[in-house]
């Protein structure tokens, strides 16, 4: 998250650098013109700095957010980069600045702090020590911070490896771990059993944690025997085209004595080639799982032959776009599961060790109250009903697990694969839509979201930045149908024009968002007995 506060930083000295600020800051400093260009100089040294520091923050290996050191010198980044907004909001505000993008928001500190407008030579002095500092903290990295993996964008094994183990564990999960997914299945089974003869792709489509994974192994482990070939591959949005190419001819190849030894030396062009000529004349399954970019698609779709074989090609993903590949009629969007199906499966998990599967009457209630917080996500679901098999069943241990269930999603290490298959989400996000989503969780569960109101919110906040002609309306307008296409924000109502017009933040995404804002030190939630934490260490 403080690569959210760098880019913001950034975006917000490129205004004071800008044409109108720079001119009118001449105009009312003549006689201060050489202190008025150091000034600049060091702003412009310090957007430099901060922009190398946000591409090593979107780059950096995952496994270093564990680092307990990286943890501290990234907080100290985060409170030096809201100073440096604080120090450039001032001297917008000195030099009587008033730019519409978004940047009101020192006008709105103004006003909350009328006693502290920094003369020019107090700016002046801030901005230096900035600069001081920050090269501090370039430094005291190298010292004082081992990084894993470094920041090789193309260095990606790692989110690689972490997310086809979360993958192999929704396909690990037997077939009566299913619940609810009988029209789906038979759906699906039917597109790879129909007599259409052209290659056909077919997508299942939803937010994480729906069981598109689940699914999707279910139906391969039993159809799959019908193909001459045959191979599964999970793609991460950090995938390499070349080494998925590799994975595909490697799987294929597996059960042949003619396996080409020189894939290693090829191009892209000569594995596409060497994958095509392999499928060409066979009837072939491949699941392309937890697909995050379209461009992932259309680098492989290239190579794999449209034959005239009845061959099949299976794509499970979060994100609309990537679900476009496949005709309207071959998508299937998984939805959340009915209360009905949810308490089923909710008495699978947690009931397993009794024949029959059944709550105790008199932990019904609680039972009942603790699976609808779970809103029809069977990865939460199933996650619960087995910490709860792991408890005494009693009244007492039930109550505790329901009043500490938002906790528990958030601290309990068997709720780990449920955090991790939801911060996937976040953690793929552009930078420019991580605050809006952030922002998002902080108003109450079931918040009803009205597009206009939404936009003006983002935009007093600065979190809109001005794209070509489009108007800062429009932009936020982007942003909110970006984050409901990766299923962060679900679609509640359009208007006549189509337009997106109300939506909601799911509450299990709510819980962890709230979560990662409080670690972060961007907003905390207040409630009238209790407040969700503290602005001590620097929130916003």
């Amino acid at each position: 998250m403080a690569e959210v506060v760098i880019l913001s930083a950034v975006i917000k000295i490129g205004v004071a650098l800008g044409n109108e600020a720079l001119k009118q800051a001449s105009s009312q400093f003549q006689k201060s013109i050489a202190q008025l260009t150091e000034l600049q100089g060091r702003m412009g040294r310090i957007r430099s700095e901060l922009r190398l520091m946000h591409g090593f923050l979107c780059r950096v290996d995952v496994r270093n957010l564990k680092n307990q050191n990286y943890g501290f010198w990234v907080q100290e980044l985060r409170r030096l980069g809201h100073g440096i907004e604080d120090i450039v909001d001032e001297y917008l505000h000195l030099v009587g600045h008033k730019h519409d993008t978004g940047w009101g928001a020192y006008l709105k500190k103004g006003f909350k702090r009328p006693n502290v407008l920094l003369s020019l030579n107090r700016i002046a002095l801030f901005v230096k020590e900035a600069e001081i500092n920050l090269v501090h903290l370039f430094q005291a990295k190298d010292r004082w911070v081992p990084m894993v993996g470094g920041w090789d964008p193309g260095d990606s094994s790692y989110i690689v490896e972490r997310s086809q183990h979360l993958a192999s564990i929704s396909r690990s999960l037997d077939a009566e771990d299913l619940v609810g997914v009988d029209t789906n299945r038979e759906k699906l089974e039917g597109y790879l059993g129909s007599d259409d003869l052209v290659r056909s792709v077919i997508v299942l489509h939803g937010m994480g944690g729906l069981g598109k994974t689940a699914l999707a192994a279910n139906v391969y482990k039993k159809e799959r025997e019908k193909f001459e070939c045959h191979t599964w591959v999970s793609i991460s949005q950090t995938y390499s085209i070349k080494d998925v190419l590799k994975c595909l001819i490697t799987e294929l190849y597996k059960n042949r004595n003619d396996t080409p030894g020189n894939i290693n030396n090829m191009d892209i062009n000569g594995l596409q080639d060497e994958l095509r000529t392999f499928l060409q004349d066979k009837k072939y399954f491949i699941i392309l799982d937890d697909v995050w970019a379209p461009e992932a698609l259309n680098d492989l779709f290239g190579a794999l032959a449209q034959n005239q074989k009845r061959s099949r090609v299976l794509v499970t993903t979060r994100i609309d776009s990537v679900a476009h590949h496949a005709l309207q009629d071959q998508r299937i969007t998984i939805e959340a599961l009915s209360k009905d199906d949810s308490w089923k499966l909710f008495c699978k998990m947690g009931f397993s060790r009794d024949t029959n599967h059944k709550c105790p009457d008199e932990l019904t209630q609680l039972a009942q109250e603790i699976v609808s917080k779970c809103k029809g996500i069977p990865l939460a679901i199933v996650a619960v009903g087995r910490l709860l098999l792991m408890r005494e069943k009693t009244k007492v241990e039930f109550k505790r697990i329901h009043d500490q269930l938002d906790w528990e999603l958030v601290n309990n290490p068997s709720m780990e694969h449920v955090r991790n298959i939801l911060y996937l989400s976040f953690s793929y996000l552009p930078t420019h839509l991580k605050s809006c989503f952030l922002y998002c969780s902080l108003f109450p569960e079931d918040h009803l979201f009205q597009r206009k109101k939404l936009a003006r919110l983002w935009i007093a906040e600065g979190f809109i930045e001005q794209r070509g002609a489009s108007t800062l309306e429009e932009v936020a307008e982007g942003y909110m149908q970006e984050l409901v296409h990766r299923n962060m924000l679900q679609l509640v109502e359009r208007n006549s024009f189509g337009r997106i017009k109300k939506f909601r933040m799911h509450d299990i995404i709510r819980e962890l968002a709230v979560d990662l804002c409080q670690s972060d030190s961007f907003g905390v939630t207040y409630e009238e007995d209790k407040c969700g934490g503290s602005l001590e260490n620097g929130g916003r």
